[in-house]
C-alpha cells in the first residue's frame, strides 16, 4: 500500500514537472516569437532605409551627371568651372558614402535574415520539444489514471474482504 502511494506521489511529481517544463517551453516560444517580430520590424525598417538611400543615390547620380554635362560644355568661366568641379567631387563623395551605406544596409539585412532563419529553426525545435513534453505529460497522466483505477479496485477488493 505504501509502495502504491509512493508510486502515485512519484507519478504526480513527474506530471507536475512535465507541466512546469511545458509552461517554460511555451514562455520561451513566446519570447522567441517576440524577438522574431522585432527582427521582422528591423528588416522592414532597414528595407525602408535602403529604399530612401537608393533614392538619394539616384538623386546624387543625377546631380553628378548634370555636373559632368555642365563641366563638359565648358561655356562657363574658370571660376564657375572650378565650382562645378568641387560640386562633382562632393557629389562623388556623397555617392561613395551612399553606396557604402547601401552596402552596409544590405549586409545588415542579410545578417538579420540569417538571424531570423536561425530563430525560426529555434522556434520549430522548441515547438517539437514542447510537443514531446506534452506527449510525455499525456502518457504520465494516462499511467496515473490507470494506477488510480487499479488502486481504487484494490481498495474496493480489500473492503470487500
Amino acid at each position: 500500500m505504501d509502495k502504491i502511494k509512493e508510486r502515485l506521489a512519484n507519478l504526480r511529481a513527474e506530471a507536475d514537472a512535465a507541466v512546469a517544463r511545458a509552461e517554460a517551453a511555451e514562455a520561451k516560444v513566446k519570447t522567441l516569437e517576440q524577438e522574431l517580430l522585432n527582427k521582422d520590424q528591423d528588416i522592414t525598417s532597414l528595407n525602408h532605409r535602403l529604399s530612401l538611400l537608393d533614392g538619394e543615390l539616384e538623386k546624387a547620380e543625377a546631380k553628378l551627371s548634370e555636373a559632368k554635362v555642365a563641366q563638359a560644355e565648358g561655356d562657363q568661366s574658370k571660376t564657375t568651372n572650378e565650382g562645378l568641379v568641387r560640386k562633382v567631387q562632393l557629389l562623388e563623395e556623397e555617392l561613395d558614402a551612399a553606396e557604402k551605406n547601401a552596402k552596409e544596409v544590405v549586409e545588415k539585412l542579410r545578417q538579420v535574415d540569417v538571424k531570423a532563419e536561425h530563430f525560426e529553426r529555434q522556434v520549430q525545435r522548441l515547438e517539437q520539444e514542447r510537443d514531446a513534453w506534452e506527449k510525455k505529460y499525456e502518457e504520465a497522466e494516462e499511467k496515473f489514471k490507470k494506477s488510480k483505477a487499479e488502486l481504487d479496485d484494490l481498495v474496493a477488493n480489500m473492503e470487500g474482504l
